[in-house]
């Protein structure tokens, strides 16, 4: 099992990291300097106008410390890592099975699983904690429909027969997401999921946690030598990390948009931390997105019992666990691959 090792999530505008022995150190005109030991962190996350120096770059690269370039409404720029590590057999063994159109189901329907079924647990923890009877019924009827839906993946053979699966029990759960949201302000209205840029405060969380726990995912799989661009259901294309977005997809439900409930329903962010951009794009201020990292960051210290292994283990191992027993199932240790399902 791997430690969990900090993230350094840096946010302020004109922000300069660079290296000093084994520490980084970060500066801005008019404030004191801050260092931060290499030894504590898994990943630099540089979020807006950052600047790092080649001499910190190399030496992360040599650290196996990744460095990720987000935009501020989240969206995914570029990352550094250092030589790409782990057993090339296991990593030849998944691109057979990438190129195999029944091992790329039977691993998609595994995955899939695990979303319709964390899914269906927020619909029904929602209706249990629903503001109305018809907000709880809405979320009780499309909870039925994710049970449906499960069954329904048994029965299809192929990729794209799992996809039409999914792509509609996923319009019903976007289509009932509002009667999650207990937050009346306006600001909060939600009529639908958008990204790419996201425009409306709650596609901006979602996109934004969407993106750190999709960061951890790509380490993760790193870490245990499967190759995070090449997936399953989500097929290859130039500059997608594949795999880490079929990972996203069953944990999506239980760990980031329950956050993001969390957050708008106990009033953590507000409505004026949220600003709209001239090409439409809703992006946080600073502090909101210090908030939103800082709730995420102590999400991840919280402590299951995994539903498959039956050990305590704290949140922010689950990616590197799952990505652990996916290159398992795929060594052939075991016969499946078992998704992570929120009990």
């Amino acid at each position: 099992m791997r430690d969990l090792l900090n993230v350094l999530y840096v946010t302020t505008p004109e922000t300069w990291l660079g290296k000093e022995g084994e520490s980084v150190v970060l500066r801005r005109d008019g404030a004191p300097n801050h260092r931060i030991s290499l030894a504590n962190l898994q990943g630099i996350i540089c979020i807006g106008r950052v600047t790092v120096s080649p001499y910190l770059m190399a030496h992360c690269a040599e650290r196996g410390v990744s460095i990720t370039y987000l935009t501020e409404t989240g969206r995914f720029l570029a990352s550094v890592h250092g030589e790409t590590k782990g057993n090339v057999l296991l990593r030849r063994q998944q691109y057979r099975w990438a190129d195999d159109p029944e091992r790329s189901a039977s691993v998609t329907r595994f995955i899939l699983k695990g979303k319709l079924g964390n899914a269906r647990t927020v619909l029904r923890r929602g209706a249990r904690e629903a503001k109305d009877e018809a907000c709880a019924l809405r979320l009780s009827r499309c909870a039925d429909l994710h049970t449906a839906a499960l069954t329904r993946l048994d029965r299809e053979r192929n990729v794209d027969g799992l996809r039409g699966v999914e792509g509609e029990a996923a319009a019903a759960y976007w289509a009932a997401f509002d009667a999650l949201i207990l937050n009346d302000d306006a600001v909060f209205a939600f009529k639908g999921r958008n990204r790419r840029p996201p425009l409306d405060a709650v596609n901006c969380l979602l996109s934004f946690v969407y993106t750190l726990l999709a960061h951890d995912l790509r380490s993760a799989l790193e870490g245990v030598g499967l190759d995070p661009y090449v997936g399953f259901l989500h097929r290859d294309r130039a500059g997608r990390a594949s795999l880490s977005l079929d990972l996203l997809e069953e944990m999506r439900a239980c760990l980031a948009d329950r956050l993001v409930l969390s957050l708008i329903n106990r009033r953590q962010v507000g409505a004026g931390g949220f600003v709209t951009q001239d090409s439409g794009a809703v992006v946080m201020d600073d502090s909101t997105r210090k908030a939103v990292i800082s709730a995420w960051q102590e999400r991840k210290k919280e402590r299951i019992r995994h539903p498959f292994l039956n050990e305590q283990a704290e949140i922010g191992l689950l990616p590197h666990l799952q990505a652990l027993l996916l290159a398992r199932h795929i060594r052939g240790d075991l016969d499946g691959y078992p998704p992570l399902i929120w009990g």
